[in-house]
């Protein structure tokens, strides 16, 4: 039995967000960032990061494992690079900066096409859309609610929309 697998699977998670050069049985040899160990198996999860933004992912499975060299470790951010590769866009975690951002910007559009909206909460980080409807962070379609079942749905059509231009607009 490999070294690697001898090690805890608390051994083994210290390796992640650090790159390292995995040597496996018939000589083979591997390098990357570790995303992830299996606890169980033991399975090294390596990405690469390339040119055009993408990943390469590479898996090493455990009982293969003859040696793991570390080769640097990674910053603040390589861990939050790696976790963006899996994490989708609409579920990670904005700043409050950012939020704050959010919220005033579709406050100041609803504004703009006449639909009354206030803000509310102990923080007033709650919009509040013609008194029927609220919307809670990160402010998306999927974060409105209301007990009237029509008013979200023609609130949400108009708040994607809005969305997906706002968003062509900020890449271009």
């Amino acid at each position: 039995m490999s070294e690697w697998m001898k090690k805890s699977p608390f051994e083994r998670q210290a390796f992640m967000n650090k790159e390292v050069k995995v040597t496996a049985s018939e000589k083979n040899e591997f390098q990357g960032w570790v995303l992830t160990t299996d606890p169980v198996s033991a399975n090294i999860v390596l990405v690469n990061f390339l040119d055009n933004g993408r990943a390469s992912v590479t898996g090493v499975t455990g009982h293969a494992v003859r040696e793991v060299e570390v080769l640097r470790e990674g910053d603040e951010a390589t861990r939050e690079q790696l976790l963006a590769l899996f994490t989708p866009k609409e579920s990670r975690a904005y700043s409050p900066g950012d939020l704050e951002k959010h919220k005033n910007h579709l406050k100041t559009w609803l504004e703009k096409n006449h639909i009354p909206v206030s803000e509310e909460g102990d923080s007033q980080r709650s919009l509040r859309v013609a008194r029927l409807l609220t919307m809670d962070t990160p402010y998306g379609p999927e974060d409105c609610n209301s007990s009237n079942e029509i008013i979200p749905s023609r609130v949400q059509g108009l708040i994607a929309g809005h969305l997906t231009a706002f968003q062509g607009d900020a890449g271009s």
